[in-house]
């Protein structure tokens, strides 16, 4: 036999159910007046009412019994050959050629080498369609060998009905059936006689973690799932997911959590540090505060903290001498200076001094402070003064200054214009002691109108014999952005006139500039609209953003610091239609850009799970997360009593497109339909099929073979009071019974064998 499933204990069954060999493990039972017959094992029938096809006598077999019968050692063979009579035409067997490979029907499982059973020569394949296999029973040669034949061909079925029915070994594990029995091969991780019992592992207790568990078969038993997490700062030292294993382990050691550690810190150089620890040095949560000495600067963080992700807030500071401004020599001086940390910074001393002709005029050194100022302010070395010469009067002075006007070294000359006279001396120098040699001169000149520089413009003037006399001359200029309307120069004639109307600078132009489209521009204007020095701020509405230069400015040349920018939309995230549904959009500054909207819609058989649509914002993003389709869901079916569910579904359990089919057990019809579907509305197309109990079929084949009479005898062998209260029930429901012809051959039986005839068969009680 090949494994079937099915309960543990066979079914009772009636000793006059049909030609049958019973295959061991048979013991009688008796109630009231009537015997039953217990089978503890499988059991082998056949029908002798016509041949079939080999598609036929499987129909028969798995209508009234389990399936063709399915061999699996030769004590079978040898039982059946002995027990089965012979027929012409032999028996159908439940093998048959599934894409060209030999296959145990009621099993699915393939034939393998070392169970093969064929004869001579077989399968010999010299014809085509030779797919389905016979037994030869009680044969004149190779008796109980196989034959593979055409599975249109007519003969008897061999059937059996299993121990192995309908939910053995507490479905949790492989039914097999034995000579006489069965057993039960528990799957990993159960065990006990029927496979009830469950691998039991150590209830596990977590420090610090916090843990979530799965158990389906029982608390921390086989096949339970545990999670592990952390909290935040917290890394989980172990795996994350224990699963109990069926050797009744965990599948790794239970995990723990420790605080997340950040590289250790130390104090800087002249600085100190004073942490601060929540779980642990350095680790998540310290907090460590750094400071320096006097003098000194922090340069960084004045505290950092440990993050969750093992670093620090930022990076560790230094202490740095506090600097002070940099001094250097004064002119005609030397500088010396000594330094403990660093150039001119805290604790540094410089002194001071001056050359010949010069005197120092402040302090003679200085010190660095813990301020970062010096001590008092840098010193200079001023050349020493003269008295302030003049130009006598209608004449000139031209002197040359080599440390500063009229001081040590300073020289001058006087001289007097056509028509003038110079008393005293020609040149005088200043010298070390602060005092001119020789006598001051006099010159007597012609003076002009004293001249001044235009608005935005320069004066720059020579003058021969004394500011604006005779003979001086003043050239006008104007500033950087400006142009000149008027005389460019001017002299002072002898008459005490100027040559010349005076100068006037203006403003230079820039093109006008216009706000971009979606923007505004504001502008402000310090000589004029759009001129020199004019600048122009741009901007942009909500939901644009400005390409191009923030301002522009107008420059010397006329010409604007840059391109006029533009306002361009801002773009949010390309979207994309859900599965299973569509997407449309309507953009008004480009696609997918501020003030885009899109609209999702599903498929029939499937709702929209979030916004139905989305707008995109002047931040860049969408109002809301994409929506999905997801299937619509139809109320979960449960398979009818005494019947069984076998679904397919499409999106999910449940779901549209899902297809479900119901049947009933051996003895229960289905009332109802045999198919339902799960429609877009959400609702099944029809209501579930129950399973009714079907009235007394193997008494409705009974009647069915006999008249008034042989119903009369029936009623005497099998203790009348039973059978006709049995037949009016029949009588009342208006049933009949199918004609099917039996022989039955019992061995070990216990009681009295009384046989009663029938139309084409028997009638056995015990």
């Amino acid at each position: 036999m090949g494994t079937a499933a099915g309960l543990r204990s066979a079914g009772r069954t009636w000793a006059l159910a049909s030609h049958g060999i019973c295959y061991l493990g048979i013991a009688a039972i008796t109630w009231g007046a009537v015997t039953w017959v217990e089978v503890g094992a499988w059991v082998y029938h056949y029908s002798d009412q016509g041949d079939y096809t080999w598609e036929q006598a499987r129909n028969y077999c798995q209508t009234f019994f389990t399936d063709l019968v399915a061999i699996q050692n030769k004590q079978e063979i040898e039982y059946l050959n002995k027990s089965l009579p012979f027929h012409g035409h032999y028996y159908w067997i439940g093998i048959r050629k599934l894409g060209g490979t030999w296959t145990w029907v009621g099993t699915k499982k393939v034939l393998t080498k070392d169970a093969e059973n064929w004869a001579a020569g077989e399968p010999n394949n010299r014809r085509s369609n030779q797919d389905c296999v016979e037994i030869y029973i009680k044969r004149q040669q190779e008796s109980g060998k196989w034959n593979d034949e055409p599975c249109s061909r007519k003969k008897k079925a061999l059937c059996y009905k299993a121990s192995c029915q309908p939910f053995p070994c507490s479905q949790h594990g492989e039914c097999v059936e034995t000579i006489g029995s069965y057993r039960c091969e528990c799957y990993p991780g159960f065990h006990g006689p029927e496979c009830e019992n469950v691998v039991q592992c150590a209830e596990l207790e977590p420090a610090g973690a916090h843990m979530n568990c799965s158990h389906p078969f029982g608390n921390f038993s086989y096949n339970s799932t545990c999670t592990f997490e952390c909290q935040e700062g917290f890394e989980r030292q172990g795996t994350g997911v224990l699963q109990c294993l069926p050797s009744q382990q965990w599948s790794a050691e239970t995990p723990t959590c420790t605080a997340i550690t950040c590289p250790v810190l130390s104090a800087p150089d002249r600085g100190e540090l004073n942490c601060s620890h929540l779980h642990g040095d350095f680790t998540f949560g310290s907090t460590c505060a750094f400071s320096c000495q006097t003098g000194f600067a922090l340069m960084g963080s004045e505290s950092l903290k440990c993050t969750a992700t093992g670093t620090w807030t930022g990076d560790a500071p230094r202490c740095e001498a506090i600097t002070c401004p940099v001094l250097s020599a004064p002119d005609q001086g030397e500088l010396n200076c000594s330094h403990l940390h660093g150039n001119f910074t805290f604790g540094s001393t410089c002194a001071f001094s001056c050359q010949t002709g010069f005197a120092l005029m402040g302090s003679e050194s200085l010190k660095c402070m813990a301020t970062g100022t010096w001590t008092g302010n840098a010193p200079k070395c001023e050349a020493i003064t003269c008295p302030v010469l003049s130009a006598p009067f209608h004449g000139e002075l031209n002197c040359s200054h080599l440390h500063g006007d009229f001081t040590f070294g300073s020289t001058c000359a006087f001289s007097c214009q056509t028509g003038f006279a110079m008393t005293g001396s020609e040149s005088r120098k200043c010298t070390a002691i602060g005092t001119w040699t020789g006598d001051a001169p006099r010159c007597e000149a012609i003076t002009c109108p004293v001249l001044s520089a235009p608005v935005h413009g320069e004066l720059n003037c020579s003058h021969l014999h004394g500011d604006f006399t005779f003979g001086s001359t003043c050239a006008f200029s104007c500033q950087t952005g400006f142009a000149m309307t008027g005389s460019e120069s001017r002299k002072c004639t002898a008459p005490g006139a100027w040559t010349g109307d005076s100068p006037k600078c203006e403003a230079i132009t820039c093109p006008v500039l216009s706000a971009p489209v979606h923007g505004e521009l504001n502008c402000s204007h310090l000589h004029g609209d759009f001129t020199f020095g004019s600048t122009c701020a741009f901007s942009c509405q909500t939901g644009f953003v400005l390409v191009g230069p923030e301002s522009l400015k107008c420059t010397a040349p006329g010409t604007w610091t840059g391109d006029s920018p533009k306002c361009e939309a801002i773009t949010c995230p390309v979207l994309s239609a859900p599965v299973h549904g569509e997407l449309n959009c309507s953009h008004l500054h480009g696609d997918f850009t501020f003030g885009s909207t899109c609209a999702f819609s599903c498929q029939t058989g499937f709702v929209l799970v979030g916004p139905e649509s989305l707008k995109c914002t002047a931040t860049g993003t969408w109002t809301g997360d994409t929506p999905q389709c997801k299937a619509i869901s139809c109320p979960v079916l449960d398979p009818p009593s005494r019947g069984q569910l076998s679904c397919s579904h499409v999106h999910g359990n449940f779901t549209y497109n899902s297809t479900c089919t119901f049947s009933c057990e051996e003895g229960f019809v289905q009332l109802g339909a045999e198919v339902l579907w799960c429609a877009a509305t959400g609702n099944w197309t029809r209501r579930p099929p129950t399973c009714a109990e079907d009235s007394a079929p193997f008494l409705k084949q009974v009647l069915a073979y006999s008249s008034g009479t042989a119903l009369a005898v029936a009623g005497i062998v099998l203790s009348g009071t039973l059978i006709a209260l049995l037949a009016k029930r029949l009588s009342d429901r208006g049933t009949e019974m199918p004609l099917i012809a039996h022989h039955h051959f019992g061995q070990g039986l216990s009681g009295k064998v009384v046989r009663v005839p029938w139309k084409g068969g028997m009638i056995t009680r015990v």
